[in-house]
């Protein structure tokens, strides 16, 4: 089948970034759109503290569970070889991690329902259970982003790095959406579509999405970003959504490209028991045109199976 191409400019996109970011957790959604420019604007400040001096390395298998704090997967120059790795900003510095040494864990307190809207149809039924690590900052859960700032790439050539989804390992659906224009979802990664599947990311860019999984239990996703120039690297992202023990994602076998089939939908069945959900996570207003911006998104689905 002959590749699926096209071109998304989020909102905001003709501005640039300074890797804005909001902590709204917890709050009602009327709030938290009310709060979401003014928010941005002063959490900016705090995450333009980040600096490249301040940035360590893991001990390669020292593993860590992340439930809480800001990540971003990015690729480096690490000893002269492109590398894609998590900078881990959780704790009091800066580390970049090996991905296989990093379960991301999503708590049961990021449990909502699908929304009753067309537009959101993509992720299943309207009112089913799905886990989301949004797109603007909420506190309690990990804040996983995107970027492409460490310095050692700025010579790869090229103006984009290209990001690939070649597969995805867990029980429920997997989703990775923007806050696009006038609140429309732009979907980045999809495992209901075929894979591999790849978007381009602006060299300079730092970003966050919506990441939507649809069931509880351990998930891996099959990640690669690439160079202009050719160089290229593949890791596992490793995430376990609700309780029992995410060390058990270490264990997940990594996707084998398998075509999805019609019944993994982001619509998972429920873990069981009665549990307070979370509001609609992902209505950022302001604030979220503000995290994705730089941020070009260039879809093209390489290959499609089933």
């Amino acid at each position: 089948m002959p590749a699926v191409r096209g071109r998304v400019r989020p909102a905001g996109a003709r501005l640039r970034e300074h890797d804005a970011a909001q902590r709204e957790g917890g709050r009602p959604v009327s709030r938290l759109i009310a709060a979401a420019t003014a928010a941005a604007a002063a959490a900016a400040v705090a995450m333009a503290a980040i600096a490249p001096a301040a940035q360590a390395q893991a001990q390669d298998g020292a593993r860590v569970v992340i439930a809480d704090g800001h990540v971003d997967l990015g690729p480096r120059v690490v000893d002269g070889k492109w590398v894609v790795q998590l900078r881990d900003d959780s704790g009091a510095e800066a580390v970049w991690r090996e991905p296989g040494d990093v379960v991301l864990h999503v708590p049961d307190s990021a449990r909502t329902v699908v929304p009753d809207d067309p537009a959101y149809a993509f992720l299943g039924t309207a009112g089913s259970e799905v886990w989301v690590l949004p797109q603007a900052q909420s506190a309690g859960v990990v804040w996983p982003g995107w970027n492409t700032q460490d310095p050692s790439i700025a010579g790869s050539g090229g103006r984009e790095v290209d990001w690939r989804l070649h597969g995805v390992t867990g029980p429920g659906g997997f989703e990775l959406f923007l806050n696009g224009n006038f609140g429309k979802p732009e979907v980045v990664f999809s495992s209901a579509k075929g894979f591999p599947q790849e978007t381009g990311v602006e060299l300079g860019t730092h970003a966050h999405g919506n990441w939507v999984f649809g069931a509880p239990g351990s998930y891996a996703l099959d990640v690669e970003m690439a160079a202009s120039d050719g160089r290229a690297d593949r890791a596992v992202l490793r995430v376990h959504v609700g309780g029992g023990d995410p060390d058990a994602a270490f264990a997940v076998t990594p996707p084998s490209g398998e075509a999805p089939t019609g019944e993994e939908n982001a619509g998972g069945e429920s873990a069981g028991g009665e549990q307070e959900q979370t509001p609609w996570p992902w209505i950022g207003g302001a604030a979220a045109a503000v995290l994705v911006i730089g941020f070009l998104v260039r879809r093209k689905v390489v290959g499609s199976r089933g």
